[in-house]
């Protein structure tokens, strides 16, 4: 953990006591040496040791005695670098100081944060120790999609946006709410609502509601939100999103479900998206493409039926720069105004490799979306703190993508040396794109295959090894590939590197086991071949044996096969290493 000084230690207020709390429960909790079903049964709970450890300064010294009110409100005090219980009618049975079984961990954690928490919250944080109840943090941990330290994020990045009282003075709706722990730290029971499809997510919140959780039963329910009415909300809710100055100040804060209604895949369900309302709904205006995805038609109905409230939602940010998109974005305008990316395999049940963003928009400031500048949080190896590590922009695309480039240079011809694997223009799908000389019946149908012969194999290498030679990682998955200037077209060495590049590229799969292999770029006597090739198209290639009529291709480019290629010395030993092996 970094080493935190005084001047940038984070200070302690209403609004994140609780997300400090929670991290506390993690760290902090299990080092101290005391049995705890015992301590519960007097009614001393994990939170009373959490709020002695608050109302210290940097010195680790408890000095309450100017403020009695405080300090007759603790029933665990921190004193010699522990803790002793201060309720004084069972003190007498826990007269030891309780110790703490490993003081690095904790004066590690605590050296985050600029300790005790600011006068003007201290008297807020004792009066609503009732926010800090176990069951907050004691969810079935199969519930839990939002990651706590995300959710902790998120709400600092709305109280940086809307001010230190955002919590008072705005309404929060969570309508996608699952078992709740988006809410999670939030303070204003009355101004937060929540609502999910699944009634047995409801009953879940109610027992806890039940148990101390600061939620109140009338405004957790169940709703179906991209199928069912307003009139099916609480009335309360219903006053505030139908009067215009009210809805200005709702916030509709939420992890909206992924699910998607792909036509790729054997495990395709195309009415996970296409059966709902909303999708009949607003497909024409929006696109039936982009809302083939459910968070896109939470998006659309809170932008088109909430239309002054503020969105805070965690999603992924390709609706900002794919191409599928381009209709969605035509009509959805809003104001960005905060918001950060994570990696997506932080979440509960995620996989895959690629950014999920929490943004803040102002919907009722209706402006065009040309540019989107995050911060770029990580977290370290314990997954239990956050690392921010620079900015990421994501711009509209309005050039063309490397789709249409690609497009281009298609042939239609009876034997094609092999095939190039198509697929879309983003990051995420370099690895799905490699050449191969099997004809899968599979892509083939889908238009997945692209031919390539003696006319398009310089375009094609090209295309492929740009694809290539760029890592994904989780930050640009989402990043498009765009179509290229011509200046690659005068450029040899560059074509001949391509070429160099994509002979010898892991991925690709060219195998005799699948029909001729056109692809050896190397002569029987090079590597001491037992048996003839049947095919030297490719040394014939790159010795310029294969005549094209021209200086050109039927593409326009400058090519160089009426003589033998010229391999630059990177190139060069590329060849050498493959001769080798």
């Amino acid at each position: 953990m970094a080493k935190a000084t005084t001047k940038n230690k984070i200070k302690i207020d209403k609004n994140n006591f609780i997300p400090i709390y929670l991290r506390w429960v993690d760290i902090v909790k299990p080092i101290i040496d005391v049995n705890w079903d015992e301590l519960k049964k007097e009614s001393i709970l994990d939170s009373d040791f959490y709020l002695a450890d608050l109302f210290v300064d940097d010195k680790d010294t408890q000095t309450l005695e100017d403020d009695l009110s405080i300090r007759d409100s603790l029933f665990v005090v921190y004193q010699n670098q522990g803790y002793k219980i201060a309720k004084e009618n069972i003190k007498q049975m826990f007269d030891a100081t309780i110790n703490i079984r490993n003081k690095e961990t904790y004066q590690q954690f605590w050296k985050l944060y600029k300790r005790p928490p600011l006068k003007e919250f201290q008297d807020y944080i004792i009066e609503r120790r009732d926010l800090l109840v176990p069951q907050d943090i004691r969810e079935r941990k199969g519930a839990f999609f939002t990651p706590r330290i995300w959710v902790e994020l998120s709400q600092k990045y709305l109280t940086d946006y809307l001010g230190e009282d955002w919590q008072d003075e705005y309404y929060i709706w969570d309508c996608a709410a699952g078992t709740g722990n988006l809410l999670a730290g939030l303070t204003n029971k009355y101004h937060i609502y929540a609502s999910t499809l699944d009634q047995a997510d409801i009953n879940v919140m109610h027992e806890r509601i039940d148990r101390g959780a600061n939620l109140l039963h009338n405004h957790v329910f169940q709703f179906d939100f991209l199928n069912d009415d307003f009139s099916k909300l609480p009335q309360s809710l219903q006053d505030i999103i139908n009067d215009t100055e009210k809805c200005k100040k709702l916030i509709i804060y939420i992890n909206p479900p992924y699910a998607e209604a792909s036509s790729y895949g054997t495990e395709s369900i195309p009415q996970v998206a296409t059966d709902k309302l909303i999708f009949k709904k607003y497909k024409d205006e929006f696109g039936s493409e982009a809302l083939n995805e459910l968070f896109a038609q939470f998006f659309v109905r809170i932008y088109k039926e909430l239309p002054n409230s503020k969105l805070a939602a965690f999603s992924t940010p390709k609706f900002i720069t794919s191409e599928k998109y381009v209709k969605f974005r035509s009509t959805f305008k809003a104001t960005f105004e905060k918001g950060f990316v994570c990696p997506a395999d932080t979440f509960d049940n995620v996989k895959g490799k690629f950014p999920i963003g929490f943004l803040i928009w102002n919907l009722s400031k209706k402006k065009e979306i040309n540019q989107v500048e995050t911060d770029i949080f990580e977290t370290d190896k314990s997954s239990k703190n956050v690392i921010y590590n620079g900015l990421k922009e994501f711009s509209i695309v309005k050039a063309s993508s490397i789709s249409e480039w690609r497009k281009t240079f298609y042939l239609i011809v009876e034997n094609p040396i092999g095939y190039m694997v198509i697929v879309g223009p983003s990051m995420q799908s370099n690895n799905n794109t490699f050449f191969t000389n099997e004809l899968v019946d599979s892509y083939r149908k889908k238009g997945m295959l692209a031919n390539i012969s003696k006319d398009n194999l310089i375009e094609m290498s090209i295309y492929c090894t740009i694809r290539k030679v760029i890592e994904v990682n989780w930050l640009n998955n989402k990043d498009l590939f765009l179509n290229p200037n011509n200046k690659w077209k005068q450029d040899i060495e560059f074509q001949n590197n391509c070429l160099s590049f994509i002979l010898f590229d892991y991925c690709n799969n060219i195998s005799n086991r699948f029909g001729i292999n056109h692809w050896i770029p190397f002569t029987e006597q090079e590597v001491n071949a037992q048996e003839r090739f049947e095919s030297h198209f490719m040394t014939d290639f790159i010795n310029g044996k294969i005549k094209i009529e021209g200086e050109t291709n039927l593409f326009g480019t400058t090519l160089n096969q009426n003589t033998k290629r010229e391999f630059s010395a990177e190139a060069q030993a590329v060849f050498d290493a493959g001769r080798a092996l």
